[in-house]
Order: C-alpha cells, then sequence, then structure tokens
C-alpha cells in the first residue's frame, strides 16, 4: 500500500483565532518526504551547534548552551519542511517549541546562518523556499498597504514599549548595559548626529522621508528649521502632528501623508532614518534617485539604515522570509555594497561619512523586548491576543540576536552630491 503524499492540515494551538492566523491554527500540508528530509537536515545542523535541544520524547541533541525546547516535534519538523525558517516562527508562535533564553537560542542560528543548511542543498534554495508575493512589491500603491500593515497597528501598542520619544530606531548611547530611563536621551543623541551630520541649522530646508511620531521633525524645528516631513502612516501622521503642535512647532512643520516618490522641490538637508529597508530592492535606484532630485546645491543628506552582508543579500533576495510574512511586507536590508552600487550607478552622491553602532541596537531592543514583556496585560487590553504576543517577542528577539551576532549591523552615512565640474 502506498502511503500518502500529503498529510491532511490538522487543528492546533486551541483558542487561537482561525481568520486571524490561519496559518498557526492549521498545520501546513507538507509530505512526508519533504518532512523526513527537514528533520535530518536540522537535526545535523543543531547536532553541530552551541545549544540544547530538546526534543520531547527524545533525547537531547547539540553541543551544549542555551536551551531550545521543543514541545511537538512532529509539527515542528512539519511546518520547517512546509516553509523552512516561516514555519520554524510560526511553529513558536504556536507555541511548539520555546526557549527560556530565547536571544541567545537565535544569536547561536545568526552565528551558524550561512552554514545551517548544506550548500548543496543552499543550491536549491529556488526549489523549496516561498517566493515573495507580487501584492507586496512597493509602488505606491503597495508601499502604503505594506506600511499601514505595521505602523497602523495602534498608536497605543507602540507606546507601551517605546521610550517617552516615541523613537522606533537605535538609539546611540554612552554604556552599557543600558537602562530604559536612559532612552530617551540615547534617542535624543541619535538624532542629533544625524541633524549635525546633515547641518541642520537656523532657516534649513529639510525634508524628512519617514516621519515616524515626529521626534526628528520637533529637534530640527527646535533648531529653527522649516520641516516638511512624509510618512504613509495615518495613525503615524495623526499623532505626529499633535505632538508637533504640542510642542508649539506647528508653523515650522509640514506633515505629509505622501510617498517619497511624490515629493517636490529643493531641500538644503534631507533626513531619512531606517525607512530604506522599507522601499524594497526594486525600487532603491528609484529612492536613491529621488533623494539626488530634491537635494539643493550643496545639500547633505544625513540617513540611518540597518544593514545585512552582501553575500547573503544576494542569495535571499527574492526569498519571503517570517519577517516578511508577518511584520513588515515588503522590507528588505540593503547591504553597504547595495547602497555603494547604486549611488554610484544611478546618481551623482556618494558616501562621505559611515558610522556603526550595531551593539547599540541591540541593547535598544532589548530594552524594547522586556517592556513589551513587562506590559503583556496592557498588550492583551488592547485587543491584541497571546499569538500576538509570541509573535511580537520573537520579532523583537529575532532582530536583537541578528545585531548581537553581527549578522546585521546599523549605521548612519552622510551623503553629499559630486557636482559637475
Amino acid at each position: 500500500m502506498t502511503a500518502p503524499t500529503s498529510a491532511p492540515p490538522a487543528e492546533h494551538t486551541p483558542g487561537t483565532d482561525p481568520e486571524r492566523w490561519p496559518d498557526i491554527v492549521a498545520l501546513p500540508r507538507a509530505s512526508r518526504a519533504r518532512t523526513a528530509v527537514a528533520e535530518r537536515v536540522v537535526r545535523h545542523a543543531l547536532r553541530r551547534l552551541p545549544l540544547r535541544v530538546r526534543l520531547a520524547g527524545g533525547d537531547d541533541i547539540g553541543l551544549g548552551g542555551p536551551l531550545l525546547d521543543v514541545r511537538d516535534p512532529d509539527a515542528f519538523f512539519r511546518r520547517i519542511g512546509a516553509s523552512g525558517l516561516i514555519g520554524f516562527g510560526e511553529s513558536y508562535m504556536a507555541g511548539e517549541w520555546d526557549a527560556p533564553d530565547l536571544v541567545g537560542v537565535l544569536t547561536v542560528l545568526a552565528d551558524h546562518a550561512a552554514d545551517l543548511v548544506p550548500r548543496s542543498l543552499q543550491r536549491l534554495r529556488g526549489i523549496w523556499a516561498p517566493r515573495r508575493p507580487a501584492a507586496q512589491l512597493n509602488t505606491p500603491e503597495g508601499s502604503r498597504d505594506n506600511i499601514s500593515h505595521h505602523y497602523d497597528l495602534s498608536n497605543e501598542l507602540f507606546a507601551l514599549f517605546l521610550d517617552e520619544t516615541l523613537s522606533y530606531s537605535s538609539a546611540v548611547f554612552r554604556g552599557f548595559p543600558a537602562e530604559h530611563d536612559l532612552l530617551p536621551a540615547a534617542q535624543h543623541r541619535k538624532i542629533d548626529r544625524l541633524l549635525d551630520a546633515a547641518g541642520v541649522t537656523e532657516g534649513t530646508r529639510l525634508l524628512e522621508i519617514g516621519t515616524g511620531w515626529g521626534e526628528l521633525a520637533i529637534r530640527a524645528a527646535a533648531r529653527g528649521a522649516r520641516v516638511v516631513t512624509v510618512t504613509l502612516s495615518a495613525e503615524q501622521r495623526e499623532l505626529a502632528r499633535v505632538r508637533i503642535r504640542e510642542a508649539g512647532y506647528a508653523d515650522r512643520v509640514e506633515v505629509r501623508l505622501s510617498d517619497y516618490r511624490q515629493v517636490t522641490g529643493d531641500h538644503d538637508a534631507i533626513v531619512s532614518v531606517e525607512m530604506v529597508e522599507a522601499v524594497g530592492d526594486e525600487f532603491w535606484p528609484v529612492y536613491f534617485e529621488t533623494l539626488d532630485r530634491l537635494l539643493a546645491p550643496g545639500g547633505r543628506i544625513a540617513l540611518q539604515a540597518i544593514t545585512m552582508p552582501d553575500d547573503r543579500l544576494r542569495a535571499s533576495r527574492s526569498t519571503y522570509t517570517w519577517i516578511q510574512k508577518y511584520i513588515f511586507p515588503g522590507g528588505l536590508l540593503p547591504s553597504t555594497e547595495a547602497v555603494e552600487r547604486i549611488t554610484t550607478g544611478h546618481t551623482r552622491l556618494r558616501t562621505t561619512r559611515r558610522v556603526r553602532f550595531g551593539a547599540h541596537y541591540a541593547e535598544t531592543l532589548r530594552l524594547w523586548r522586556e517592556r513589551f514583556t513587562e506590559r503583556a496585560a496592557e498588550v492583551d487590553a488592547l485587543g491584541f491576543d497571546a499569538v500576538f504576543r509570541r509573535m511580537w517577542t520573537f520579532y523583537l528577539a529575532y532582530s536583537e540576536a541578528g545585531f548581537r551576532s553581527g549578522y546585521l549591523d546599523v549605521q548612519q552615512l552622510l551623503l553629499t552630491r559630486e557636482e559637475s565640474a
């Protein structure tokens, strides 16, 4: 008798909303052969890592280290067999595995990201790795939907774990370990370094691409700048306007609900903080061409960007990831080399200064994650369920691990235009 090629979907995670979390409630379809191959590859990888992996009903594997507790091995391997790293994240969301030190486990995995899968199988990535959905392409319409998915979740949610500046990007600390009450000053330090790099002073015509909740615009207006700041998040725009008005700078700051491609005019300085990651690689040339077009002669551009290694970018740029599915649709981190290729090949902009501070992002994310965990009851009260909390915890820990391992970096770039002779 021939075994069936796939197993039927199984109900999972009782009490979870199937409409909100369809791929968590039901286990995915995956052939027995594919699941078996995934289990063999994953077991082989885990045996070589400095982890202690406890598989329910089986022996521990690994070289020792942070505990990865797999409570439902069958579901764990089936999800990974069906969708790779997306399945790994979904398995955590479903509660099929856990870790007392989640960041520690994910840091070990990030340290070995390039060689977890054998090279012979890496060449078959195009067969087993999911492709990014066309709906996530960052056209003007697609960008609005992608940004809204994350930033329009709830201003109240972000306020629960961010500091009073509502800055949702890496801070710059004076030393480690950092504490939450140091975050406001550390965020202002980050902002001031960007404004200093861009030469923002009295009378500067500043364009900010990506408003956030308005803190950078407020700091720039306090210097005497006239600010145009653009966002695609309706919720962010509403609260940013309130905060700017309460700070007394409504006459100096204009907050527009606009795509960066629609901006016109000449600007003495342009600042954009961790927004290039949401542009998508297909539109990176358009993004930098737009910066070049909008910069007045003699102007300066200060960018803060999260970056990844160029070889990993080239290998995975078309792969659909857990982060893209659940957190940042359409997002992709650039590499330093990609920025240089695009600015050199498509614009007159050149990088004249680069400052890296990835360790500061790891600390920033730790503080956010700890505050998010402490306020779980308040997250619940806002209407976000347990699966959402596990998803968000995984996202923050996954990101922190990327910076702790050095797989990810964050840097501030100063770009100036190479003027014609």
